[in-house]
């Protein structure tokens, strides 16, 4: 379902996808199945989306952003693709964010060009990420600092000692800041 109000130059865009009033999508987007583009929002050619994506409205997606599957993107995020940016002055490329599979990125947002959120990752509303976000990490501030890890359904893990325990009571580790099954 396109909305009449909507303003898609792209072909590529999956069945049971629905993109809302206001919306603009350039020519070589990629938008999979079943997902949700909500009104007020801009994606850029180049950008890719998978399946099952959520983009809130006043998110814009910009030239270099990668997103896989069942990514939700929070009102009002920011995305940037430009290390210095100037009017009128483009770079040769643009710099490549990707957002790995079951990422979400809280209302408010900002991600910097260049970095990858990792899987289950999740990103607090308002926090500036800076650098990438390691999988199951949950991030928060600015610059975003990982405060806790995550389960697959995005609620927090518990903390014993040394270890976390996720949903099913299995223990994790940190290992050069990242979470590993133990």
């Amino acid at each position: 379902m396109i909305h009449p109000l909507a303003d898609v130059k792209s072909t590529q865009i999956g069945t049971n996808t629905r993109v809302w009033q206001f919306s603009v999508i350039m020519e070589d987007v990629v938008i999979g199945e079943n997902c949700n583009i909500n009104c007020h929002t801009f994606i850029e050619s180049g950008v890719r989306l998978g399946n099952n994506v959520t983009v809130k409205s006043g998110a814009y997606l910009w030239t270099g952003l990668q997103v896989a599957d069942n990514v939700f993107i929070g009102p009002n995020v920011t995305f940037t693709n430009d290390k210095y940016p100037r009017s009128k002055q483009y770079p040769e490329e643009f710099q490549n964010t990707i957002l790995h599979r079951n990422s979400s990125l809280g209302a408010g947002a900002i991600i910097l060009g260049g970095t990858i959120i990792g899987e289950y990752a999740l990103v607090a509303a308002g926090s500036v990420v800076t650098k990438n976000v390691p999988a199951r990490a949950m991030v928060m501030g600015n610059p975003a600092r990982i405060v806790g890890w995550v389960n697959q359904t995005g609620s927090k893990m518990k903390q014993a000692g040394d270890k976390y325990l996720d949903e099913e009571n299995r223990e994790w580790t940190i290992v050069n800041n990242e979470l590993i099954l133990i």
